[in-house]
């Protein structure tokens, strides 16, 4: 007996006909788990069983990879760089969850409407989880995409997993600089080979937007709602996810999303980005120092923990602060002895929404007294990753400076009630 055999099994109480589905690998080895023929999953526990027959012997279902069609000529020129993540797993029947298991020209065959906008080219540079995501591993993804860009690729869509997508879109947008076509993160929150997925539809945005898209610079797609009637377009170093699990887990916060796909048809909602085109300045600052930190204030913090990171060779952190951007009094202290010593502070709101404001209240002013940086409505995420880039790419005593220009949109000049809802 095995996954997807149809078993009848009898216990004192009851009988039970259903297709045994295969036992999550962390769950409880009690249990059998059957699927009913009216689709609710039942488990049953094995102390209780009296019989098992065996009605049919079925193999484990498979994911069957279609071929992949011949380009059309005469289309744009484009390329999936896949790093892993959800939009390139399936159900894996060994653990009963997903995992990495499809390479980019695997998506192509799923989402065979790719080739009807352009002619794809796969590149399957990681295939991990995006939690495993380090640093350097979005170095490579930089000089890759830098490559192909180089190479006169019309279009880049890179698949990656949601958890740290907003991390990886900010990463690309400080390492290529002035880039001449907009580069797409794509990533899903139910995998390729789940009729439920997203995959396709913000794989499709994410191509469509690649290649059409007036504006340049780096940028996420993914759903503006539960359903697959829109898919929102947002700047990299302004978005987050906000939800474990929803399709619209995803959320530019302190401005509006740039564009809307919808009904095949992509609408630009902002006339203030870059201009796609031909770009003589296009570079790449690949490099990310590693020894910096993102560090959550919460109450009662012991400063000891911002110490212990200096002690250890960083070079500077993020602090996640309360509201306006604040800290306890001893923390301040310390900070201000930190930072005496070479150590750079950088203060984001763990509110999301609003900006740091550190001239308001006394904490803050002491915060800037002792030579905290405040970086206004910048997530902590896309800080923590601009902190890396400068140490990685600049001089210590210019990376003050750096973390105060707006590189990559990451600052928003002002707020709009409806960009703050």
């Amino acid at each position: 007996m095995g996954a997807g055999d149809v078993v009848i099994v009898r216990t004192d109480e009851d009988e039970y006909k259903g297709t045994v589905i295969p036992r999550y690998e962390y769950a409880s080895p009690d249990f059998l788990t059957l699927k009913l023929s009216n689709g609710y999953n039942i488990g049953v526990e094995f102390s209780k069983i009296r019989s098992i027959k065996l009605v049919e012997e079925h193999a484990p279902p498979a994911f069957v990879q279609q071929q992949v069609m011949a380009p059309k000529q005469g289309l744009p020129k484009a390329v999936i760089v896949s790093t892993g993540g959800t939009i390139a797993s399936r159900v894996d029947y060994r653990t009963g969850g997903v995992r990495p298991a499809l390479s980019a020209s695997g998506l192509l065959s799923v989402v065979p409407e790719l080739g009807d906008i352009a002619q794809v080219d796969a590149d399957l540079l990681f295939s991990i989880y995006s939690e495993n995501m380090t640093l350097s591993h979005w170095s490579k993804l930089s000089e890759r995409v830098h490559d192909y860009i180089k190479r006169g690729y019309d279009g880049v869509v890179v698949t990656h997993g949601t958890d740290t997508m907003g991390y990886a879109s900010a990463a690309l947008s400080f390492a290529l600089h002035k880039t001449p076509i907009p580069i797409l993160l794509v990533g899903s929150q139910r995998s390729s080979d789940r009729p439920s997925s997203d995959a396709a539809s913000n794989l499709i945005a994410a191509m469509v937007t690649s290649l059409k898209a007036p504006f340049s610079g780096v940028y996420v797609s993914m759903h503006d709602w539960v359903s697959d009637e829109r898919i929102s377009i947002h700047i990299g170093t302004k978005v987050r996810k906000l939800h474990t699990s929803r399709r619209d887990a995803f959320k530019s916060v302190n401005i509006s999303p740039v564009a809307i796909y919808k009904d095949g048809e992509l609408t630009v909602l902002r006339n203030d980005l870059p201009k796609r085109g031909v770009s003589n300045d296009f570079r790449i600052f690949p490099k990310f120092e590693e020894k910096v930190g993102l560090v959550k204030f919460y109450p009662g913090f012991d400063p000891s923990i911002v110490e212990s990171l200096y002690q250890k060779g960083y070079k500077g952190v993020v602090l996640e602060g309360t509201g306006l951007g604040h800290v306890n009094k001893s923390t301040t202290d310390s900070l201000k002895r930190l930072i005496r010593d070479g150590f750079i502070v950088c203060m984001a709101s763990q509110c999301i929404y609003g900006r740091v404001r550190l001239t308001v209240y006394e904490t803050g002013r002491d915060l800037l007294d002792a030579g905290v940086l405040p970086l206004e409505d910048m997530l902590p995420e896309t800080a923590f990753i601009k902190l890396s880039w400068c140490f990685g790419n600049f001089q210590r005593e210019e990376v003050p400076k750096v973390m105060r220009l707006n590189i990559a949109n990451e600052y928003n000049s002002r707020l709009l009630l409806e960009e703050v809802d």
